[in-house]
């Protein structure tokens, strides 16, 4: 699985409309305004933008950029998985 973290910053960015620039890779989602709605609203945008599943239930993890990434990797893990059973 690879570092997702630019394509979690990419989708902040567009999805809460901040200056990419000032989203830090480490950056923690309260720091950047994202409460638990927010991360409700930045599930849904990674299910959209990567066209994969993520559970509700792992909306606990959202606390910060990479641990975002870290479960839209997974997710996306998950997807190539199924795929490649399909094969």
């Amino acid at each position: 699985m690879g570092d997702h973290r630019a394509d979690v910053a990419n989708v902040v960015s567009e999805t809460f409309r901040l200056d990419p620039a000032e989203i830090a890779l480490d950056a923690p989602l309260e720091e950047l305004g994202i409460d638990s709605k927010g991360r409700i609203k930045l599930l849904s945008a990674l299910e959209i933008y990567h066209d994969v599943k993520i559970d509700l239930d792992q909306l606990g993890r959202f606390t910060d950029i990479g641990s975002v990434a870290e479960v839209l990797a997974e997710a996306l893990g998950d997807k190539a998985g199924v795929a490649d059973e399909r094969r």
